[in-house]
């Protein structure tokens, strides 16, 4: 990752005299010199750029728009995959990829050219003789102007383009073209300096050459402002990224737009300068999917990046963190059919995405058991959550702080549709089991005046039952208040005789206390309650010295015990 930080590198060695304005120009970065582009007038250096052959299949029209993002994407990964297959395909025959140290550059690591292999082969070139001197392949190997090694490279050259640079401004902008024209280019006969580019490049390049000068661009359209960030990326014009990165957000994003923002090269996805945009993008893939159940197609056909970016969310509108991890599952089941990737991006991407605490016990096993992660990693998530689920809901509350801040906010409960509870069971010597479910202050204004409120499933003698919080109208009073009702989930014709309890914490000991009990003989779908579990108006149960609230949270338990 390159480390981007300010458009001017502070030297470690003493400058050259004829950079002595250098600073001062870097100092107004916002000053306007483009009366000054290639004109020879104000320049001391002549840029020569040699066009070649895009590569095979290329699409890239250079920039004018007239392609679609779709295609644009398609045809730069495309490229980027050649240039790798390219590289792969010189080291096999023995080839040297890096830049050559013989060139009268003190080798560190201020001064080595900048070189990105994630992008097209960039060939850097420095006259420096009667014939130019010494040449980079696009390999970055050394290679005399004519010599046999170099001579099909040089014949497939298109047209060479000559543009008056002014080197103190270049150099103010770009570490690039400093560390370039610091490396000893002093007498007259040494100011021709080359670059060798493909053709797409070359409308981008121009654009930000001129942005060095003018700090602004004319490209407007997606495409081409993609293409001139890429550039920048690759000549280190931190100012330009931060620029193009402003002009496409302020563009109107749709879900292509956002997917290809997170699909750009990796030093591109990393600058800092970058990061705006593609916090955008995920924002607006977080917003559009954040109901899944109502775009499960397309979710489902979300590449990796994107579903990244959607599960992050805090704001996901499911009904539980089971249903997360079961959609997970879905999800690389379809994009990695063979077990081994499958394997490998949900353990090292999407493990970290699925937040284990808030899942049930009972899918908790399941993951133990699941042949798509692998052990290790199923073992550890797991005995994580379980560790969170036997702290106090004050550790809780404080581990949550603690990764507010986090990247994978893995203690951070999403807005389920259905509330996570704790449950612990008996088996002797009756099958029992105690139920606490929480309810924030917030939660329980949002159910006035007819909402309610159900608790995730949990289970008691193999038959599945939930909890559900309801403001409802006391049917003696006439007046609101707040209701606890037990119900069993629908299965056959199975009923249930359950002897139950409800409690709920209460000031000034902040102990649990007994509200009602009963009993009950269940059949699929029945439920059983009580609708005014406090006995007192909802105004009253929300008041501020409510003695039901304990730091601004409902504390409410129920026991089952199934009778004998």
């Amino acid at each position: 990752m390159k480390q981007l930080g300010a458009d001017l590198v502070e030297p470690q060695t003493p400058m050259d005299s004829e950079f002595s304005t250098t600073k001062a120009l870097a100092s107004g970065t916002d000053s306007d010199f483009g009366f000054a582009f290639n004109d020879q007038n104000f320049s001391d250096r002549i840029l020569q750029l040699e066009i070649i052959p895009d590569l095979p299949e290329s699409e890239i029209d250079g920039g004018d728009g007239s392609v679609t993002l779709t295609e644009w994407a398609r045809d730069r990964k495309r490229r980027r995959e050649e240039i790798k297959k390219e590289n792969e395909a010189a080291e096999s025959e023995g080839i040297k990829l890096e830049l050559v140290e013989d060139l009268s550059i003190p080798q560190t690591e201020e001064t080595l050219a900048y070189d990105n292999q994630d992008e097209e082969a960039v060939a850097m070139m420095e006259d420096c003789g009667e014939d130019g001197g010494v040449h980079l392949n696009d390999q970055g190997e050394d290679s005399p102007r004519g010599s046999e090694s170099s001579w099909s490279r040089d014949s497939a050259v298109l047209r060479v383009s000559t543009i008056h640079i002014s080197s103190p401004i270049l150099a103010a902008k770009s570490p690039f073209f400093y560390k370039l024209f610091s490396n000893g280019m002093k007498e007259s006969d040494q100011r021709h300096v080359t670059l060798r580019i493909h053709e797409c490049e070359e409308a981008a390049l121009m654009e930000l050459l001129n942005f060095m000068y003018s700090n602004t661009l004319s490209s407007t359209t997606p495409t081409a402002l993609l293409d001139v960030l890429m550039a920048a990326d690759k000549f280190e014009v931190v100012s330009c990224m931060r620029y193009c990165s402003r002009l496409l957000r302020n563009l109107p994003m749709t879900s292509e737009s956002a997917l290809l923002y997170l699909d750009l090269p990796s030093t591109v996805l990393m600058a800092e300068a970058v990061q705006p945009l593609t916090d955008a993008a995920k924002q607006f893939l977080a917003g559009r999917y954040k109901d899944m159940s109502k775009f499960q197609d397309e979710v489902l056909n979300l590449p990796l990046a994107g579903i990244e970016a959607v599960l992050a969310s805090d704001d996901l509108q499911v009904a539980s963190e089971d249903a997360v991890y079961d959609f997970v599952l879905k999800w690389a089941r379809i994009q990695y059919p063979r077990l081994e990737e499958r394997r490998d991006v949900l353990g090292t991407r999407l493990v970290r995405l699925i937040r284990f605490a808030f899942m049930t016990c009972r899918k908790l096993r399941k993951v133990l058991t699941c042949n798509d992660f692998d052990h290790d990693v199923a073992s550890k998530v797991v005995l994580d959550a379980l560790f969170f689920k036997g702290e106090t809901p004050y550790r809780q509350r404080a581990l949550a702080l603690e990764e507010a801040n986090a990247p994978y906010r893995r203690l951070v409960e999403r807005s389920y549709k259905y509330r996570p509870v704790k449950v612990v069971e008996f088996d002797l010597p009756r099958q029992q089991c105690v139920v606490y479910l929480d309810l924030k202050r917030d939660e329980c204004t949002h159910l006035f005046p007819a909402g309610r409120v159900y608790s995730q499933a949990f289970h008691l003698g193999g038959q599945g039952f939930f909890l559900s919080a309801h403001c409802n109208m006391d049917q003696q009073s006439s007046f609101h208040c707040f209701g606890l009702f037990l119900g069993m989930q629908e299965k056959g014709s199975v009923s249930f005789a359950v002897d139950y309890e409800f409690a709920a914490r209460s000031k000034p000991t902040d102990e649990f206390v007994s509200k009602y009990k009963g009993n009950y003989t269940f059949t699929g779908g029945k439920a059983v309650g009580y609708r005014n579990l406090f006995g007192v108006p909802w105004e009253a149960f929300m008041a501020e010295d409510s003695p039901f609230f304990i730091n601004s949270i409902l504390h409410l338990r129920a026991e089952l015990t199934i009778r004998q």
